[in-house]
């Protein structure tokens, strides 16, 4: 039943969401949160600095490109947002918005709340969203996350007319965006979307200063970028990322801490060493040899937890493998993996056999969807990979070695070989940074990993980015019509249940198709020093930093 009301589309998207309450060794006895290592520390007291394992950014920290958990955590500490997602449940809540109206999911009128301010000393109005959206969108500036803005009316008149861009569009802004005074504006959607308020607390939707917007080189500009959040970044080098307490932060959600500095570590041994050692404070790293028998568990000694979280890990499948077009070859190599037997010895249970392509922890979430080509059978496996012609010459599995993939990845290899006597082996790129770019640039054969974090709290998130037409994070050019359509009947569904029935139906149709293959769902294990106290991770995978204190 559709209804005019203020919250009627935040509402719809909030049901998106369901996080089952984890927080692993957490004192029993406690009244803890989810996700709430420390519920019985002392009082949160102000001050300090603090060290977190980061790693290199694919790009520069602008919010509309970047799509990789890299430049994503540092973007996350130093922007705010339309709305602001709940470290706990992922709850969508006003934030830079003081409200979101809606009668119909399809015109919407944003006011935003007065003083608000930039880390420059300017406020934050109306302008800085209708502009930076407008500037992100705009094909030209090759923006990864633009696709973000598609449900906007006029978006696809700010798109290039060809693939090289030769001829630039006839306009530059969105007809779907006005700005109304000061303090709001109005988005018009093509299509009704009835949960477009919960995707404006992702990255794309941050607010730019009239610094930013007016900056000839704005990749230079964003290597000391100007947001509106908790901590303002004041060094950007090749080895760390280090930001300060805004002191004029306006929102609620206010750091404890004075400092925080982003370390890039390529090894994720290295890391997780300092952390056992007292020498860095967080790491989201746990290396897979230390998972088993929970050897992390003894040697952090009381200082670790585990978060559920939004996130899938998968393995993609060339698009330019002529050898690996024919789907039931990579249904085959999906049905040669034994999942449980990896999930159980190498992450010793920290992860879950994948069924499907969305992760649990979100409403709308279908179990099975991948059906027996995601069930370990080697006989029908070697079957139809015979059937299909095999694989000739060497089956690559591209990993970037500073995630800690090597042991995993070994495990998928040697059952490859021994399943399927494919000849696999592994390409280990020497960062995230470097695979994302050669995976960009279609420069893979075989197969490489990858995996997604929720950017916002909806089934919807783990489809649109992966498998839309030209998406950006579209890693495998995958192409469905029929996958396209279902995904706008979803989008143009009145209600959150009728919406999750049409992405349900579009999962299915991935099923069908399988350019991507699942492996398993993640909870994150995470370590800290002794020297920090009310450590929280998100269901996002990443820390609030305004809750930590130094002891």
């Amino acid at each position: 039943m559709r209804a005019p009301s203020r919250f009627l589309a935040l509402a719809a998207g909030a049901a998106l969401l369901a996080v089952s309450a984890c927080g692993g060794d957490a004192d029993p006895g406690a009244t803890a949160v989810p996700g709430d290592t420390n519920a019985t520390s002392s009082e949160a007291k102000a001050g300090g600095e603090i060290t977190v394992r980061g790693c290199t950014p694919e790009n520069s920290l602008i919010g509309s490109n970047t799509t990789e958990v890299c430049g994503g955590n540092i973007i996350e500490a130093f922007s705010s947002k339309l709305i602001h997602y709940n470290v706990d449940t992922a709850e969508p809540e006003m934030d830079i918005a003081e409200s979101i109206d809606t009668d119909d999911n399809q015109t919407f009128t944003v006011t935003i709340k007065q003083g608000y301010m930039f880390q420059d000393g300017t406020e934050v109005l109306a302008k800085n969203f209708v502009d930076a959206w407008n500037w992100a969108a705009y094909g030209p500036h090759g923006q990864q996350s633009a696709y973000f803005f598609e449900p906007i009316e006029g978006f696809a008149d700010v798109q290039c007319p060809d693939a090289e861009c030769a001829t630039e569009p006839s306009v530059d802004v969105m007809s779907g965006l006005a700005v109304v005074d000061d303090h709001s504006f109005t988005i018009k959607t093509t299509e009704p979307v009835s949960n477009l308020p919960v995707r404006l607390g992702y990255t794309a939707f941050m607010p730019q200063s009239d610094a930013f917007l007016a900056a000839e080189d704005k990749d230079e500009f964003s290597k000391m970028p100007i947001g509106a959040g908790p901590f303002k970044v004041i060094e950007n080098t090749a080895t760390e990322v280090v930001m300060e307490k805004f002191a004029d932060y306006s929102g609620e959600n206010k750091p404890n801490i004075d400092k925080v500095t982003f370390r890039i570590y390529n090894d994720p041994n290295a890391a997780y060493n300092d952390v056992v050692a007292n020498n860095l404070d967080l790491t989201d790293l746990i290396p897979a040899d230390q998972l088993v028998g929970d050897a992390w568990k003894m040697s952090l000694d009381g200082r670790s937890d585990t978060r559920e979280t939004g996130i899938i890990q998968t393995l993609s499948f060339s698009p330019k493998d002529e050898q690996l077009k024919d789907v039931n070859m990579r249904k085959a190599i999906s049905m040669a993996v034994d999942r449980e037997q990896i999930t159980t010895q190498i992450f010793n249970g920290a992860r879950t056999p994948a069924t499907g392509w969305v992760s649990p922890v979100v409403d709308g979430y279908k179990a099975d969807v991948c059906g027996d080509d995601c069930v370990f059978n080697p006989e029908e496996a070697k079957k139809m990979y015979d059937a299909a012609g095999g694989y000739d010459g060497i089956f690559q599995i591209s990993i970037n070695a500073d995630g800690a993939h090597k042991l995993w990845a070994d495990a998928v290899c040697n059952q490859l070989k021994n399943n399927l006597g494919m000849d696999c082996q592994l390409n280990a790129t020497p960062d995230f940074k470097t695979l994302r770019e050669q995976v960009g640039a279609r420069e893979l054969m075989g197969s490489f990993r990858t995996g997604w974090q929720m950017d916002y709290p909806s089934i919807e998130n783990f489809l649109t980015p992966l498998f839309a037409t030209g998406s950006s994070s579209n890693d495998t050019d995958y192409d469905s019509p029929e996958f396209m359509k279902l995904m706008a009947e979803g989008n143009a569904a009145p209600t959150a249940d009728e919406a999750n029935a049409k992405y349900q139906e579009a999962e299915a149709q991935v099923a069908k198709d399988f350019p991507v293959m699942p492996l398993w769902y993640q909870e994150t294990p995470y370590g800290y020093s002794d020297k920090v106290d009310n450590v929280k991770m998100n269901p996002f995978s990443q820390w609030d930093l305004t809750s930590i204190t130094v002891k």
